[in-house]
């Protein structure tokens, strides 16, 4: 039955909409003030705002939206106004612990004074290196400590004189005798006023010169003597401990008041209680270790401290966080939070020994330490892949307590551990990611959603209205400022905010990718200074757009190229029995782009139903694999109410290699199926795109303006015939924003595009024959689509009963 019916064509008015000039209140962007504000995210800044005021345990903040909607900005201009309104947080620093030195202790100071408290221990210990050497060389101090060893050793003296002189009364003198490196006191007798040793006595006994029994008198006068010269040997000794005891507490007398009034000073500006108890503890250390002013000269001493370290180490300090310079809540952005960066280590060194070594010195402070107080800023896919980030960042929020551990000990390789006294933590954090990312942790990660309790999402997309458009333009300003940009008229502006509605994909509303925008609008006045323009206007934008889709657009013109040549196999004209023009987009990331494919169809008499090519080959996504399974449903449902679906009808994608997706296509194989059925040959000249539901109602697709273009190209490279169109959901209607050539081409009559709602009007453009609709009896009009297809599938389940075998009949 011919087709009497005349179509719905969309008139070029709807298929871009367009901006007047009129509609913008501003010559050009000179006329108007920058924004600083975000733009479009109301309901991300509210959520943003209710996190970063509610201050309870748990209230960190989780961003998501796509790259560019001002995720990162929005939160640096929030953050930027509370840091001022906020506290400042208090310094952190590490001292040694005199006690267990293997766990520094902390302390934490009002802002700037942890510098101040700092450089008072430096000028301390500086002051002592200088004014107890200088006391050591005064005559006040020497002339005590001469006097004290001139005193002992006179004691000494006065013993070895009294012994001496018992020695000479008992015939014996006292020698020194050297003993290899040492020398030692001995005794000898003495025979006519000269020392004898007893070696030359025993000739002298056997000469009659000296009697036997003199000989061992001396010896019995020997033996006696020398157990005294023992004794007087121990009293020496005690003499010289005594001496030393005596230098020692000169020492402690004359040079404790020098490090009590230093450490005094110190006290009296640093009153608080940790600090008080650390003072008490420099100064006992400091008096009992006197010796490491004392031991060598000022230089022989820099020198060997630079060589071993310094030996005033243990009482410096470690200023971890300095906020001395911070005015507010500190806001730290960690574009790289690997675990260090993050939360810090404990640095160690390799002595000469090969021994590890560390300190309390080398206690490093992360952006989580130096952001406490305030606000930490990370994106959350950095945090995740980074080796242990995540775990610490967890515990660390749910226990609001925080320990700085050596990196290192984490992969169990051994150093020398400290264990830093752990700092009680408050930090906001604000992670920065997509939804993706989101929903993984907040169903695979029950301490996720306790600690994360605030998300923000960032639309990519908002209303278009009078606000929008000067939003725009003073977007646009703020740019063009900040860059030394030509500015831009109103024709520019214009153009600018079409394409920002060709990105959000429907006419009622435009883009917040507010990157992308800016990109655009750098290379618009690139483009005009070529052209010597003092302004950027519409025919800039356009050249900009144009120019960054031509960069990144080889594969198209590759795709193009072969289906001109024909090795890709797409037909403009005639008609075909089973074939019909369908329509991918292919996303390559930063652009799509959209071309016709052949899809086919081949129906015969069996039970397999729809078989889909693409699906048996392992090429088919589980999206389209629902759309195949979907019309067949819809085929069951129209023509199989009174016989069995005896059909067996093969689908395919021709010359598809890497694979298809998405539902999009789901009518178009109707399409094919229907014509194979009905041997009713379909337009070439018409592409189709558009899914079904199981009703055989058309549904809305993504990607129709690259659809529809990239069918264009092709009719327009093979030449317009002026019958060559597009089928698209009536619902796609909105989504309309195609170039001006192919809204130029449909104006002239040369290219059409049909909206449609069901598979029956889509059916009577391609055949030109009426679908037909059923009648009470479920049959349909003689002549129309449906009563050919009808017809056929009886046809196809009568053979099927005649050939099937038994169990299949009695099925």
């Amino acid at each position: 039955m011919e087709n009497k019916t005349v179509f719905e064509e969309l008139p070029p008015e709807k298929l871009h909409w367009r901006l007047e000039p009129e509609a913008i209140p501003f010559m050009t962007t000179d006329d108007c003030d920058p924004c600083a504000e975000i733009i479009g995210q109301e309901r991300a800044l509210k959520a943003i705002q209710t996190g970063l005021d509610i201050k309870s345990l748990g209230y960190n903040i989780f961003i998501t939206g796509m790259v560019g909607t001002g995720r990162t900005t929005t939160i640096k201009q929030l953050l930027e106004k509370l840091e001022k309104e906020e506290k400042t947080p208090d310094d952190i620093l590490y001292v040694n612990n005199f006690k267990n030195p293997d766990e520094p202790t902390l302390i934490m100071l009002s802002s700037g004074q942890g510098r101040l408290f700092k450089d008072a221990l430096d000028n301390l210990i500086e002051m002592l290196r200088v004014n107890i050497p200088e006391l050591l060389k005064s005559k006040y101090y020497t002339d005590k400590r001469e006097g004290i060893i001139e005193a002992q050793q006179a004691k000494q003296k006065e013993i070895l004189r009294g012994f001496e002189e018992e020695a000479a009364r008992q015939g014996f003198s006292v020698i020194q005798v050297q003993m290899g490196l040492f020398v030692k006191p001995d005794l000898v007798p003495v025979v006519e006023d000269r020392p004898v040793s007893f070696r030359e006595l025993e000739p002298m006994v056997k000469e009659k010169k000296l009697a036997q029994k003199d000989l061992d008198g001396l010896k019995k006068k020997y033996e006696e003597l020398t157990a005294k010269l023992e004794g007087i040997f121990e009293k020496l000794r005690e003499i010289d401990e005594e001496t030393r005891t005596l230098l020692k507490s000169w020492d402690a007398e004359a040079i404790t008041p020098i490090i009590k009034a230093g450490v005094t000073g110190i006290r009296e500006r640093f009153s608080q209680s940790p600090i008080a108890d650390y003072l008490t503890h420099i100064e006992e250390n400091l008096i009992g270790n006197i010796e490491l002013f004392k031991t060598q000269k000022k230089d022989e001493r820099e020198d060997k401290n630079k060589e071993l370290g310094d030996a005033f180490l243990e009482y410096r300090v470690n200023l971890l966080v300095d906020n001395s310079e911070v005015k507010g809540a500190p806001v730290v952005m960690e574009t790289n939070p690997s675990y260090i960066n993050l939360f810090g280590t404990i640095e160690s060194s390799v002595t000469r020994l090969g021994v590890w070594q560390t300190d309390f010195t080398k206690i490093k402070p992360g952006s989580f330490l130096k952001a406490n107080g305030g606000y930490l800023v990370i994106n959350a896919l950095d945090a995740l892949i980074e080796p242990g980030v995540w775990a610490t960042l967890k515990r660390t929020l749910r226990h609001e307590i925080f320990e700085i551990q050596n990196y290192l000990s984490l992969y169990l390789i051994s150093t020398t551990r400290l264990k830093p006294q752990s700092i009680k933590c408050n930090v906001k954090v604000v992670m920065i990611g997509d939804a993706y990312v989101y929903n993984l942790l907040y169903f695979q990660d029950e301490d996720f959603k306790k600690i994360f309790k605030i998300k923000a999402e960032f639309d990519f997309e908002m209303n278009k209205d009078e606000r929008t458009i000067r939003d725009y333009a003073r977007f646009i300003k703020k740019i063009c400022d900040e860059d030394g940009l030509l500015p831009m008229d109103k024709g520019g502006i214009a153009a600018l905010i079409e394409y920002g509605t060709r990105i959000a994909g429907r006419q009622k509303k435009v883009s917040t990718r507010f990157h992308v925008l800016a990109d655009v609008i750098r290379e618009s006045s690139y483009w005009a200074k070529i052209d010597g323009k003092k302004v950027i206007g519409r025919e800039n934008v356009e050249k900009a757009v144009l120019e960054r889709f031509e960069r990144v657009s080889l594969l198209e013109d590759k795709v193009q190229e072969m289906i001109e040549e024909g090795t890709i196999l797409i037909d403009t004209e005639g008609r075909e029995v089973g074939q019909v023009n369908g329509l991918s987009v292919y996303d390559m990331g930063q652009f799509s782009f959209g071309k016709p494919t052949r899809i086919t169809a081949k129906t015969a008499v069996g039970r397999a139903g729809v078989i889909n090519i693409e699906r048996e080959a392992d090429m088919s996504g589980p999206t389209h694999n629902k759309g195949v399974l979907i019309l067949g449903g819809y085929m069951r449902g129209k023509y199989a109410q009174r016989k069995p679906f005896s059909l067996s009808a093969s689908i395919a994608f021709e010359q598809s290699y890497s694979g298809v997706e998405g539902d999009s296509a789901s009518s178009t194989e109707v399409y094919a199926i229907l014509s194979s059925l009905s041997r009713l040959p379909l337009r070439q000249d018409i592409a189709v795109t558009g899914s079904i539901n199981q009703k055989g109602e058309i549904q809305p697709i993504g990607g129709v303006n690259e659809k529809i273009e990239g069918f264009f190209d092709v009719c327009r490279a093979k030449g317009l015939t002026g019958n060559q169109g597009v089928v698209i959901p009536y619902q796609n209607i909105q989504n309309l924003m195609l170039r001006q050539d192919v809204v130029q081409a449909v104006a002239e009559g040369k290219f059409h595009i049909y909206p449609i709602k069901s598979i029956d009007e889509g059916m009577n453009i391609l055949t030109g024959i009426e679908a037909g609709a059923a009648g009470e009896q479920g049959t349909f009009e003689k002549g129309t689509v449906n009563f050919l297809v009808d017809q056929e599938l009886d046809r196809l389940a009568a053979s099927w009963k005649d050939f099937a075998g038994p169990a299949d009949k009695e099925t």
